[in-house]
């Protein structure tokens, strides 16, 4: 089996963070939406991967590189315009041959893993599998119904009236019979090439199609507020760690980890709280749900339930709560106040807030 991810989105609703890095490459505690994603793959045991990429191919590249640190082999795949999921289908199909293979979305996060989902696929090998979800507002969803037996009967694109709440969840399995009904479909009216016509195109032609239930945390990390609650999540099974230095000033309470070269001085970090390697936290209280990045600085001030990202610096200011600060943004105000509420702030970007 190999894998096909899909990471050329624009991420629209991520602004202002979509104009200075791709979404894939936004951090949940501390590593990438994407080596999240890597990491599930990997431990299916796939090692060759696609990686489907747009105009953030060179940020893209620049991390994962050839993939050998993630324990993966990756092969790049441009797509110039986003012409629908089929159409990166089409366009991997030198590089998927006649395997099997699972296509993923690179902005998806299942911490829970997909190895049922995988398992029930290589078993039954159908022609394909959709990977499901209940959700209260399938409206907004592609959505599965299932005939009696379980199998897929239709896919609706967000209807209108849904008759399941099954949502399609970014993970689908595929044997090489969808490369014939891609072949097969037209576009739809946005123009795109649909994976759920080319799924339903494999249903009304009498190939097996399958659902599997993924009952686990589920996040398009599309928005910021998709982001933190998926931080707040992953952050509940921390392992404590301490390779920094902590002062006899500082306090620190359960499921802290603190990288290598990280200095905590005259603070208190309550935990769930991952501060990154070469970080300075010096008069400060931090956390709960916050991951601070590597490189940063922070100096009397109060930060929880936030993303700090590598390169930061927040000093002198109010405290700040459910917020997103970008890659070597700075922020201060020289007086303290009250904690500000729902601050994102984008990559190299200075502000003074006030309390």
């Amino acid at each position: 089996m190999k894998a096909l991810v899909l990471s050329g989105g624009s991420g629209t609703r991520l602004r202002p963070f979509s104009h200075s890095m791709p979404k894939q490459l936004i951090p949940i505690v501390n590593k990438p939406v994407l080596e999240h994603v890597l990491g599930n793959i990997r431990e299916l045991g796939v090692t060759e991967v696609g990686i489907i990429v747009g105009s953030w191919a060179a940020e893209i590249a620049e991390f994962v590189e050839d993939g050998s640190r993630l324990g993966v082999r990756v092969t790049y795949i441009p797509q110039e315009q986003p012409l629908g999921l089929a159409h990166c289908v089409s366009l991997a199909r030198t590089f998927l041959g006649d395997d099997d293979f699972v296509m993923y979305l690179g902005d998806n996060m299942l911490p829970e893993g997909i190895a049922q989902a995988a398992d029930g696929f290589r078993s039954r090998r159908p022609a394909a599998a959709v990977v499901v979800h209940e959700v209260a507002d399938p409206r907004a969803f592609g959505v599965v119904e299932l005939e009696p037996d379980g199998t897929v009967a239709r896919l609706v694109e967000k209807p209108i009236t849904p008759r399941s709440n099954l949502a399609l969840i970014g993970v689908y399995f595929f044997t090489p019979a969808i490369h014939e009904a891609v072949a097969s479909i037209k576009p739809s009216a946005r123009g795109e090439l649909e994976i759920t016509d080319a799924i339903q195109w494999l249903v009304d032609n009498g190939a097996k199609v399958t659902a599997d239930e993924y009952h686990g945390y589920w996040k398009d990390a599309g928005q910021a507020t998709d982001i933190l609650d998926c931080n707040e999540r992953l952050l509940a099974d921390l392992r404590p760690e301490n390779l920094g230095e902590v002062d006899p000033s500082s306090q620190l309470g359960d499921r802290v980890r603190i990288g290598a070269g990280a200095r905590i001085v005259r603070s208190r970090i309550d935990g769930p709280v991952v501060i990154g390697a070469d970080t300075l936290v010096e008069d400060c209280h931090i956390g709960p749900n916050t991951s601070i990045g590597s490189g940063c600085t922070l100096r009397a001030t109060r930060v929880r339930d936030s993303i700090v990202m590598d390169g930061a610096e927040i000093s002198h200011g109010p405290g700040l709560r459910y917020s997103l600060i970008g890659r070597n943004a700075v922020i201060g105000t020289g007086m303290a106040g009250a904690d500000c509420h729902s601050l994102v702030v984008g990559d190299h970007t200075r502000i003074r807030v006030a309390a």
